[in-house]
């Protein structure tokens, strides 16, 4: 399964991940004999292209923010390959660990516990810069001044604790402290999804000017689909730890193929009242467990081809 990033050259992706799989064992009993697993990821594949916003989506419990993880080796995979570009992070040495979490940066949900209370803010950005190198000094301090100016926060703040700021605050901050080491790739797992509506849309418009600015690749990991179709270029719709369709964001919002995507699209306010359908689905089901007995072999369905760019996973429900 492949697609093109917005632009129409060929070019590499920047992060491929082929079959990925991520289950976590269950274990019981005096003994901790594995009664079960949690299948958090499986079969997961897809390519996030340099410059582009790729959008993970659907709700909680589906494994997004576990494929996040498994990224960024925080969670070990079961199986599959990451392969970034176009090295294997997979079984790869501590220094290439290291090299890739220097040029791939995440962004957490919540800001209030991504910081130190106990660092200033001046602190929080300085430390990964020391840490990995990159100056000394009035160099890093400078360095910081100059992060929070990019994220839209005066320099004034660096000698402040986190309890000083706003919950957007907060995020601008953490913002700032991703970009610190200039990364390539950018994982925003829910990174907007605790603030309230407008700054949501400040944050969501940072980030884009951000990626116009700087060139970085964005995975946009999120429930909301409002906020999707502001951000993304491509979306990946997961259910049940799998990918069951992607594609450009308007294909997957205008021809849903699946029906969890047509689901989550139900949920999407829509202004115009002459464009509101008589009746909209209430998505009012829940996510069938992940856990499986240790014996379980899953199922994977194949997936078929719309487009170029759009591919969507065989059906039960057709």
């Amino acid at each position: 399964m492949s697609a093109l990033a917005a632009s129409e050259a060929p070019v590499a992706p920047l992060l491929e991940l082929r079959d990925l799989v991520t289950r976590f064992d269950l274990r019981a009993g005096l003994f901790g004999k594995v009664a079960g697993r949690v299948h958090a990821v499986e079969k997961v594949s897809l390519q996030i292209f340099p410059g582009e916003t790729l959008a993970l989506v659907g709700e909680s419990g589906c494994g997004k923010s576990t494929v996040a993880r498994t990224i960024m080796q925080l969670d070990r995979p079961t199986s599959g390959s990451i392969r970034y570009r176009g090295g294997e992070l997979v079984g790869a040495g501590r220094q290439a660990v290291v090299q890739f979490r220097r040029e791939a940066q995440m962004v957490f949900q919540d800001p209030f516990s991504s910081l130190n209370p106990r660092m200033t803010i001046a602190q929080t950005l300085i430390d990964p810069m020391r840490v990995h190198r990159l100056g000394r000094g009035r160099d890093l301090r400078e360095r910081a001044a100059e992060l929070l100016a990019r994220v839209e926060l005066p320099p004034e703040h660096l000698d402040r604790y986190p309890h000083a700021f706003s919950g957007g605050q907060r995020q601008r901050i953490c913002i700032a402290r991703a970009l610190a080491l200039e990364p390539k790739l950018l994982i925003a797992d829910e990174a907007v999804a605790s603030l309230d509506v407008t700054i949501q849309a400040q944050v969501i418009n940072l980030l884009m000017d951000l990626q116009a600015e700087m060139g970085i690749a964005i995975l946009f990991i999120s429930h909301d689909m409002a906020v999707v179709e502001r951000m993304a270029h491509r979306v990946a719709v997961m259910y049940l730890g799998e990918i069951v369709e992607i594609g450009t964001r308007r294909e997957v919002f205008n021809n849903p193929q699946h029906p969890y995507t047509r689901k989550l699209l139900s949920t999407v306010p829509i202004a115009d009242p002459t464009r509101r359908p008589d009746s909209r689905p209430l998505m009012a089901d829940e996510i069938p467990s992940a856990v499986r007995p240790a014996d379980y072999v899953p199922v994977h369905l194949p997936m078929r081809q719309i487009s170029d760019s759009h591919f969507v996973r065989e059906s039960a429900e057709g």
